[in-house]
């Protein structure tokens, strides 16, 4: 618990001032007043009591929730520098890598990123404390229950938050902690900025729906899916026979013996009360509400399995229509928190650094793909083929692979642009001929030209410099 004291130091040194010593009443009273959220916006005014762990039952909500917080959570989170040429590229950092590797203790990064995606959308919010070594750099994070946790506004406009003992975080007590130690992810700040809404408040009432669906359809079916009905006699009952013939029709027509024949006498009559699964259009209700809450939370419904996938379009297309308009801006929230509650600014070498989530582990190309996007890459010059080679089919490099290659007929704008400045950019007119050219094309076969070399003279004078004429004679 040594970092939970020095922890609380640092809280209540930051804390001084205003609101030092400051008691926390519920409303004014000249110190805090803590922001008021309310778990159903209009619930006390219309009745309607939507209960968060009950809406997660159903099956559309969970697929959405889950499906969303396994592909985020996938994603490997990357510490990312900038170079001189302002291309972001995967670094390692002493101060950094370690805390994004493993968030904690208890929790490697796929479940902690996981759990954060579940806060956020089941409850609109997400907290994570941090906790620092001696040297103040963040080792660890631990993300708080939602339910537990009220955002304060101090009256400077300071924001702090009040969480509740959770041994999980070893928190072992109620603590105030200022802004600076807590990373705060907001959903949707509809009514307060510090305040998220989750989708669960526009598809809650619709999944509810759902849920009494099933529950109406268990006890049907546990009826044997013979719905309940009203017996009618022609004449005046007495109360006591009336009781009796209730309770041996409900022994002996009702549970294990629904569907059993029935005779009966004395002109009693039986009518359908409930209206049957077909009459009540059950199926299509239950698949309204769960594209609802498709709806909500933004998610395709061929996602989850509701309804045929679009047609001609492909598998990738579909993919970043997915992450565009659902999982865009959440994984964009958690890299600018991730800087900020990491405090990234420079590297020891003073160039820019922060978080990166990589994407490919999300658009994964099958092998045609690869190849085929590494090939037009290369040919492209758009990539070297090392380049490529690591990319798209995790391979090594090779001798002569590092420089990107173009055929030799490619010519540059520049070189184009001068060829068209000429009057006769093609070179479709016959170049004039020099003057006497032609003239003289005849005579200069027969003429000796006076710089031409007497080959013959010269071959008799190395002769004679050699003695060679004489040894033959």
């Amino acid at each position: 618990m040594t970092w939970w004291r020095s922890f609380r130091s640092r809280a209540q040194a930051r804390a001084a001032g205003p609101a030092a010593g400051a008691s926390l009443p519920a409303r004014g009273g000249g110190g805090w007043w803590p922001v008021v959220r309310e778990s159903y916006p209009g619930a006390w005014q219309q009745n309607v009591t939507v209960n968060p762990e009950t809406v997660l039952t159903h099956a559309a909500v969970y697929a959405c929730i889950t499906l969303i917080a396994s592909d985020i959570g996938k994603l490997r989170i990357r510490l990312v520098e900038q170079d001189t040429d302002g291309i972001w590229r995967e670094t390692e950092n002493t101060a950094h890598s370690p805390v994004l590797r493993k968030p904690n203790p208890w929790q490697n990064r796929i479940k902690f990123y996981e759990q954060w995606v579940v806060s956020k959308l089941a409850h609109g919010n997400t907290y994570a404390i941090k906790q620092r070594d001696g040297r103040g750099i963040v080792t660890a994070l631990y993300l708080l229950d939602p339910t537990c946790v009220t955002p304060l506004v101090a009256p400077d406009g300071a924001v702090y938050y009040k969480v509740g003992p959770d041994k999980l975080a070893r928190l072992s007590e109620a603590v105030v902690v200022p802004q600076a130690e807590i990373i705060h992810d907001v959903m949707v700040p509809l009514y307060h900025p510090l305040c998220g809404v989750s989708p669960l408040y526009a598809c809650g009432v619709s999944a509810m729906t759902g849920i009494q669906i099933q529950s109406h359809s268990s006890r049907l079916f546990a009826n044997r899916s013979v719905p309940s009905g009203v017996l009618t006699a022609p004449g005046q009952v007495d109360e006591r026979t009336l009781e009796e013939i209730k309770a041996k029709w409900h022994l002996n027509f009702t549970g294990d013996n629904a569907g059993q024949v029935a005779v009966l006498a004395g002109g009693l009559t039986y009518e359908k009360m409930a209206i049957s699964a077909t009459d009540s259009q059950l199926i299509e209700q239950l698949k309204w509400t769960a594209e609802n809450a498709c709806t909500a939370f933004r998610v395709p419904p061929y996602m989850i399995g509701i309804g045929p996938l679009p047609p001609n379009t492909n598998p990738e297309t579909l993919q970043i229509l997915y992450y565009s308009q659902c999982l865009q801006s959440l994984i964009e929230c958690i890299e600018l928190l991730m800087d900020d509650g990491l405090e990234m600014t420079k590297n020891e070498a003073g160039r820019p650094i922060g978080t990166e989530m990589d994407l490919d582990d999300l658009m994964r190309m099958d092998t045609a793909s690869k190849v085929k996007t590494s090939a037009e890459a290369i040919k492209g010059g758009g990539m070297s083929p090392n380049e490529a080679r690591f990319r798209y089919l995790d391979l090594g490099p090779v001798s002569g692979g590092d420089s990107p290659y173009l055929q030799q007929q490619n010519y540059s704008l520049a070189a184009l642009a001068k060829r068209d400045a000429k009057a006769d950019p093609f070179g479709t007119t016959p170049a004039p001929a020099p003057p006497d050219a032609a003239a003289g094309a005849d005579d200069d076969a027969d003429d000796e030209d006076p710089d031409a070399l007497d080959t013959a003279a010269l071959a008799v004078a190395f002769e004679k410099a050699c003695g060679l004429d004489e040894r033959a004679a």
